[in-house]
C-alpha cells in the first residue's frame, strides 16, 4: 500500500470543510435571525457550489436565509448543497484510497425514479426539520423537540418510510437528552448538522428507487468483524471478500447484524445476544470461508443475510486472504447520500511497518509514512487488546478518515507469542470461545441474559 499517498494534503479540502463548519455554525445559531457572520457564511456555501448544477437555486436560498425569509425549498437547497461538498470530500478521500491500495470500485448506478410515499408524512417530517433550522440548536427547547414525536409514531409502521422514522426518532432523542438548547456549553454541531440535512433530503428522497438487490453465488472469505456497542443496541459488520463462482473478479463485501441490548450486558456478553441471529459469526470465530447461494447483495456491497443461503465451509485464514485475494478484489461504489467522510471504511493489509507509541498514541509507520492507530475502537468483547497490536508484526484494518487524518482501526493482528506467530481477532469470540478469558466473560453474561429473559418471560404471561 502506497501510505505517502494517505499523508499527503489533498487540494481544496480544507477549504471545503471550513464552509461546511461556517454553516453547521450557523444552525447551531438557527436561521430566524440571521447575523451578517451567518450571511457570509451562506454566501460561501453558495460560492462552493457556483460550479455545480446546484449553482442558481443554492444562490437563491442564500440569499433568503440571509434576509429571514427563507422557505422549506430554500432550506432543502441550502442542505444539499452542504451535503454536496461533503460528498466531493468523500470522493477526494475515496479517490486517494483507491490509488494508496490499487482497487478499483464499481461505478453507481442511478436509481430510477418512483412515486412518492405518504407524502403528507414527508411534509409533516420536512415542516419539523425547517422550524428546528430557524431555531437552531441553541434556541431549540423541549416543546419544539417534542412536536416529531406524532410524525415519528405515523411512520413507523411503514416499512417504505422505517429508514427516515428511525432516523428522525434517535436525532429527536438527542436533541430531547440536551434541552434547552441554551445551555449547553459544548454542542455536537457537525453531527446534528449531519443528521439534519440527511433527515431533510431523505423527505424528498422518497420518489427515487433504490437499484434492485442482485444475487451472488459463491465463497466468502471473511477478513475480520468491527463491533458497535450502543446503551441500547448493538450491531457486528464483518468484512469479507466474495469470490464469484462464475469466475468474475473478487469483491468487497459486509454482512451486518444488529440487535436491542440491556444496558447491563457488557463485553462478551454481547455475542450471545448477535450469534443467533447469523450463522456467519460462528464461521468468523473458527476461522472459517462459507458458500453463499443467491444471496442477495445490495448495490452497495451489503449481503442482505440469510442463513438458509449459505454454509459453513472449509478453514480460511483471513491472512492468506487479505495477501492473496484482497488486492485483486473490486470495491462497492456508495450512494450519493452515503458520501461523507465518516463513512470510510476500507480494509487494507499491512506488513513490515514500526510501531511507535507516544503520549498514548500508537502510530505504525510504513516506508517512513507514519499512519496513526485508533486502538479505542478495539472492542473488548475480544482477545484483540491495543498492547498486541502494539506487538504485531501484521494488521488487517479498516482505513478510516478523522480530525484530518488517515487512520487504522484494527481487526486483526499477526504477533509472536512463545517464538510462534499467531493471529489475534477482534472477532475471534464470535461464534464462543474455550479462551480462558472469553468463556469467563461469557459465562457472566449468560448469568445476565438468562435472568432478563426470565424477567420479561414473566411479565409477558402477567
Amino acid at each position: 500500500m502506497r501510505t505517502d499517498i494517505l499523508t499527503s494534503p489533498l487540494t481544496g479540502l480544507d477549504e471545503a470543510l471550513t464552509v461546511v463548519d461556517a454553516f453547521d455554525e450557523l444552525l447551531a445559531d438557527g436561521l430566524s435571525r440571521p447575523q451578517q457572520a451567518q450571511g457570509r457564511a451562506l454566501a460561501d456555501l453558495a460560492a462552493a457550489v457556483c460550479a455545480s448544477p446546484l449553482a442558481t437555486v443554492v444562490a437563491e436560498a442564500a440569499d433568503k436565509a440571509a434576509s429571514g425569509t427563507a422557505d422549506e425549498e430554500h432550506l432543502i437547497a441550502l442542505a444539499a448543497a452542504r451535503t454536496a461538498l461533503l460528498g466531493a470530500a468523500h470522493d477526494a478521500l475515496h479517490a486517494a484510497v483507491a490509488e494508496a491500495t490499487g482497487r478499483p470500485n464499481l461505478p453507481w448506478s442511478a436509481p430510477a425514479e418512483g412515486r412518492a410515499e405518504a407524502p403528507n408524512l414527508l411534509v409533516a417530517a420536512r415542516s419539523w426539520l425547517c422550524d428546528l433550522a430557524r431555531a437552531g440548536w441553541r434556541g431549540m427547547d423541549h416543546d419544539l423537540v417534542a412536536a416529531s414525536a406524532q410524525v415519528v409514531s405515523a411512520m413507523l409502521p411503514d416499512p417504505r418510510l422505517r429508514r427516515l422514522a428511525t432516523l428522525l426518532d434517535g436525532f429527536a432523542g438527542e436533541l430531547a437528552a440536551s434541552c434547552p438548547g441554551a445551555s449547553l456549553e459544548r454542542i455536537p454541531t457537525r453531527r446534528w448538522a449531519d443528521l439534519w440535512s440527511r433527515a431533510l433530503l431523505l423527505t424528498t428522497a422518497a420518489k427515487a428507487t433504490a437499484p434492485a438487490a442482485e444475487t451472488v453465488t459463491g465463497r466468502l472469505l471473511p477478513l475480520g468483524v468491527d463491533l458497535h456497542e450502543h446503551a441500547t443496541a448493538a450491531q457486528a459488520q464483518v468484512h469479507a471478500v466474495l469470490e464469484p463462482a462464475d469466475g468474475s473478479a473478487p469483491r468487497l463485501v459486509r454482512a451486518s447484524v444488529a440487535a436491542p441490548k440491556p444496558d447491563s450486558v457488557l463485553g462478551a456478553g454481547i455475542w450471545q445476544l448477535l450469534r443467533p441471529r447469523m450463522s456467519l459469526l460462528a464461521a468468523v470465530g473458527e476461522g472459517r470461508a462459507m458458500a453463499v447461494t443467491d444471496m442477495p447483495l445490495t448495490a452497495e456491497g451489503d449481503l442482505l443475510w440469510r442463513d438458509e443461503c449459505a454454509r459453513t465451509g472449509e478453514a480460511a485464514d483471513p491472512f492468506a486472504t487479505a495477501r492473496v485475494v484482497l488486492p485483486t478484489a473490486v470495491g462497492a461504489p456508495v450512494a450519493p447520500l452515503e458520501r461523507h467522510p465518516v463513512r470510510l471504511a476500507e480494509p487494507v493489509f499491512l506488513e513490515g511497518y514500526t510501531a511507535h507509541e507516544d503520549d498514548g498514541v500508537l502510530t505504525f509507520t510504513v516506508g517512513d509514512h507514519p499512519l496513526p492507530v485508533d486502538t479505542s475502537r478495539i472492542p473488548v468483547a475480544g482477545p484483540l487488546t491495543p498492547q498486541a497490536v502494539a506487538a504485531s508484526t501484521a494488521c488487517i484494518a479498516l482505513l478510516r478518515w478523522d480530525a484530518g487524518v488517515f487512520l487504522l482501526q484494527p481487526l486483526a493482528v499477526e504477533t509472536t507469542v512463545k517464538r510462534k506467530r499467531v493471529g489475534v481477532h477482534a472477532g475471534a469470540w464470535a461464534g464462543g470461545t474455550t479462551d480462558k478469558a472469553g468463556a469467563k466473560a461469557e459465562a457472566a453474561a449468560s448469568e445476565t441474559v438468562n435472568v432478563l429473559r426470565e424477567r420479561a418471560g414473566k411479565l409477558l404471561r402477567k
